[in-house]
């Protein structure tokens, strides 16, 4: 088992699943309110360079249900790369806490901090991956489905860090991946390229929104324009509307897809209201598993 969580295929498959079984019975302890205390005397540094509504809530929940204290350090309180070294960082937390979470906007600087502490670090996203959401899709799907078997994942729209994960997750589990991007925003060559090596999987990265979504178990989508990039939000619009997830998409899809989206989701835009809001679209339940699928990482980091 690694010393960190920063990329899914740093991990065995049976790794991966034993976070997954675990994260199951914290799941059915944290809904019955059992004590359940096993952080008592330990501390949690989450810095972020990125805001978010649903890695804070969930990380500092989380670890002060497992008993623990969770100090939030946002940008204004450590400038990563710019006040202060990263790695005298990574060090003075490693004197200080028990843990880190960083959410990050280079991925490099998850890595170096990473190297340069002698504790756990979690990463809660970077311009590059998002291991934490994958993992709690993946936890989300298995809950759905009883089963990871011949299972199809259609994402729609930017080839961003929600899709390397995915395909992260591909060089582990044999899983039939679409993406469907618009021309010139395809993912990451490298990680393609070595999920398809890989071979485990089969891997389609298409410009057309309807090609190969049929028979899907997920359609799933992101925001256009990501933190970063709001600049670009009016081009973007025009250029990624044929991927919008609607009802056309959803019944090109099949009768038995499902409709993920790691949240926040911008209504009108990227998704339609009717689909976020119907039967099939299990979006908070894949946003509750956050809190659980990382409780699980942590417990497994700090044993």
């Amino acid at each position: 088992m690694n010393n960190h969580f920063l990329h899914i295929n740093d991990f065995s498959s049976d790794e991966l699943l034993d976070i997954m079984n675990l994260a199951k019975d914290l799941k059915e302890k944290f809904r019955n309110r059992e004590n359940y205390k096993v952080f008592s005397n330990r501390s949690l540094a989450m810095i972020f360079a990125k805001p978010s509504a649903r890695t804070r809530i969930s990380f500092e929940t989380g670890f002060e249900w497992l008993g623990g204290h969770a100090l939030f350090l946002g940008p204004n309180d450590i400038g990563i790369g710019k006040r202060e070294a990263i790695k005298d960082i990574g060090r003075l937390l490693s004197r200080y806490n028990d843990l880190v979470m960083a959410r990050l906007f280079d991925h490099k600087h998850m890595l170096e901090l990473a190297s340069s502490s002698s504790i756990p670090v979690i990463n809660g996203l970077t311009d590059y991956n998002h291991p934490c959401q994958i993992m709690s899709d993946l936890f989300t799907i298995w809950e759905h489905r009883g089963s990871l078997d011949d299972l199809k994942i259609s994402y729609l729209g930017d080839g961003n860090n929600i899709v390397h994960s995915w395909l992260e997750l591909t060089q582990k589990f044999p899983i039939d991946f679409v993406c469907a991007c618009p021309a010139g925003y395809e993912p990451d060559k490298n990680t393609l390229d070595k999920s398809t090596e890989i071979a485990l999987s089969k891997i389609t990265v298409t410009n057309d929104p309807l090609d190969s979504i049929n028979n899907s178990d997920v359609i799933y989508t992101d925001v256009w324009a990501s933190m970063g990039q709001k600049e670009e939000v009016a081009i973007r619009e025009e250029i990624f509307q044929p991927f919008q997830i609607n009802h056309t998409i959803m019944s090109q899809a099949g009768e038995n897809a499902k409709f993920m989206h790691c949240l926040p989701a911008e209504r009108g835009r990227e998704v339609t209201d009717e689909v976020m809001e119907a039967d099939y679209s299990i979006v908070f339940d894949q946003a509750e598993n956050r809190l659980h699928i990382q409780n699980a990482i942590m417990v497994t980091l700090l044993k």
